[in-house]
């Protein structure tokens, strides 16, 4: 099964150039933790509640000034829709990542691939519970 067949299609987006203020309150009145960041629909990074909370609340930068460019993640994991769903649940494992955006061969944002996708509509529960596995092994915390 393709990966076109199960992704979540027009992923709702945020600009480099919002403010991470601007970029939050999208994510509470979406009910999301991760926002891919694009130019039109060229995906240039991913945002999550994660680098606003650590690259820019706990570095002390202000909210209402900070771009979300300057703090997104560019080393983004991707897959291509017309890529297996077992390709992405593959990588989702390796990079330990619950979400994975997915672009067309020209390389346009074209949706985003959940494990909770994998689970419900990939056809292969074994796929699904081994990567909720691997992606749910906990890090060793810095002590």
């Amino acid at each position: 099964m393709e990966l076109r067949e199960i992704m979540t299609r027009n992923p709702e987006v945020v600009s480099g150039e919002a403010s991470l203020k601007e970029a939050a309150a999208k994510m509470k009145d979406l009910d999301v933790g991760l926002l891919p960041v694009c130019d039109g629909d060229r995906m240039q990074g991913m945002l999550t509640d994660r680098d606003i909370t650590i690259r820019a609340t706990a570095a002390g930068k202000d909210p209402g000034k900070t771009k979300v460019a300057d703090i997104m993640s560019t080393d983004v994991a991707y897959c291509l829709e017309d890529q297996e769903v077992a390709e992405a649940a593959s990588l989702m494992e390796a990079r330990q990542i619950r979400r994975l955006p997915i672009l067309s061969q020209d390389k346009r944002l074209v949706g985003i691939v959940s494990l909770g996708d994998i689970a419900v509509h990939g056809g292969d529960r074994d796929l699904a519970g081994e990567a909720l596995q691997e992606v749910s092994e906990p890090a060793q915390p810095k002590r």
